[in-house]
């Protein structure tokens, strides 16, 4: 695929064929995403390639406590754990989340992790939740995302783990001074999309200030 075409249609795909993705080829997207940009090039990540059913199955039910909290919070109609307007639900109950269910048998699941020792914290005094060290570790999860596009796959991120992570972490042998960042699922998708829906630029980009006139061409 040229690069304009693999933008424009690598969206979230979470349903995927039965047929296995061979080590070979996890390899090679893992081996095309490390030239991910970071800060410093320090390149402040790890990966576990999960096998284990049991472990799987162990992460997935980790998961699907915080999609319950979160599917509570949408249902109440706020952007669920957000930092300025967040609340806690009265009740919370179990929801059906297909991808959570279907863990032990998809094809591939990465677990990524962030070495905070390798990361420059730019907003870590600021007086709000930091944000800033992300950059140095999630474009290598969409490389990740591209380079399985490129090969046919289809594949999603997700950030539950994150949350679970106190429970995670020894389950993972998570090393100390490191953070559990995202959890990506691969595979050959049921439907592979070529065309998304995205905002316009002129919705989200403006001239000289953020209160500004549209951006337009």
């Amino acid at each position: 695929m040229d690069l304009l075409s693999t933008l424009r249609t690598t969206g979230a795909a979470r349903d995927f064929t039965d047929e296995p993705v061979p080590d070979a080829v996890v390899h090679q997207v893992l081996d095309d995403a490390r030239y991910a940009p970071s800060g410093g090039n320090r390149q402040p990540w790890k990966v576990a390639v999960v096998k284990d059913r049991a472990l799987r199955s162990r992460l997935a039910e980790l998961m699907q406590t915080v999609s319950d909290e979160y599917a509570a919070r949408v249902k109440l109609g706020v952007t669920p754990f957000n930092s300025v307007d967040d609340v806690t639900p009265a009740e919370v109950v179990r929801r059906v989340n297909p991808l959570l269910d279907r863990i032990p048998d998809l094809p591939v699941m990465l677990v990524v992790a962030a070495d905070l020792s390798r990361i420059a914290l730019m907003d870590g005094r600021l007086e709000r939740p930091a944000l800033s060290g992300g950059a140095s570790i999630y474009p290598f999860c969409w490389s990740i995302l591209l380079a399985a596009r490129e090969r046919g796959l289809g594949g999603v991120l997700t950030t539950f783990i994150a949350r679970a992570e106190p429970l995670a972490a020894p389950e993972l042998d998570l090393p100390p001074g490191h953070a559990l960042a995202a959890t990506i699922f691969l595979g050959v998708p049921e439907r592979q999309a070529t065309k998304l829906t995205r905002r316009p630029v002129e919705a989200f980009t403006t001239v000289d200030r953020f209160g500004g006139d549209p951006f337009t061409a």
